[in-house]
C-alpha cells in the first residue's frame, strides 16, 4: 500500500473558503487561507448551555449546534486571535458577551475528509448583551438549555428531523452514549 502522505499534495479546485485537495489517492478539503475556526462552550450561572441553531445549506435542514465562527475569515485580519474570533462570534450568534474565554485545546471533527481544526473555548462569566442572531442572512436562533435537560432536547430535536452538530458530545459526554 502505498502511504499517501509521501505523495504530492494536489489542489484540485479552490473557493474564496474551500479548497478541494488530493495526495495520491485520497481526497479531502481545507480551508483557504488556513482559515480555522472557533467553537464556544458556554453555560450561564443556572447551568443552561447556550446554543443556536441554523440552517446548514451542505446538510439542507436545520442544524443544533454549539455557537462557533470562523478565525482569521476577513482579508483584512488574516492573523486573527482565537480568543477574540470566539468571543466575538459568542456575542454575534447569542447575544451573551463572555467575562473570560478559557481555551480547551485544538481539535479535529472529521479527520478523515477535512483537514480543518477547531479551537474550543468555554466561556465564564456570561452576560445577555443584546438578542443574537448572527450577522444579516445568518438567521441563528438561539437556545437556553438546562444542562440536566440537555439529552432530552437533542432526542426531541433529532426526532423533529433536526441535525445534530457532534461537537454536542463534548456536553452531552459518555452518559448519553450509555442511555442508547
Amino acid at each position: 500500500m502505498t502511504d499517501n502522505a509521501e505523495l504530492p499534495e494536489e489542489i484540485m479546485w479552490e473557493g474564496r473558503f474551500v479548497v478541494a485537495k488530493k495526495r495520491g489517492t485520497w481526497e479531502y478539503v481545507s480551508r483557504a487561507r488556513n482559515i480555522r475556526a472557533a467553537v464556544i462552550l458556554a453555560v450561564d450561572a443556572e447551568n443552561h448551555v447556550i446554543l443556536v441553531e441554523q440552517f446548514r445549506v451542505p446538510l439542507g435542514k436545520v442544524c443544533v449546534e454549539l455557537p462557533a465562527g470562523l478565525i482569521g475569515d476577513h482579508d483584512d485580519d488574516a492573523n486573527e486571535d482565537a480568543s477574540i474570533a470566539a468571543a466575538r462570534e459568542l456575542e454575534e450568534e447569542t447575544g451573551y458577551r463572555a467575562g473570560r474565554m478559557e481555551p480547551l485545546g485544538e481539535f479535529y471533527s472529521s479527520p478523515g475528509m477535512v483537514s480543518e481544526s477547531f479551537s474550543l473555548f468555554a466561556a465564564h462569566d456570561l452576560e445577555k448583551i443584546g438578542p443574537g442572531g448572527g450577522v444579516p442572512g445568518e438567521n441563528i436562533t438561539v437556545h437556553r438549555v438546562p444542562l440536566a435537560g440537555l439529552a432530552d432536547f437533542i432526542a426531541d430535536r433529532r426526532a423533529l428531523g433536526d441535525a445534530i452538530d457532534v461537537k454536542l458530545l463534548t456536553v452531552l459526554g459518555v452518559e448519553f452514549l450509555k442511555r442508547r
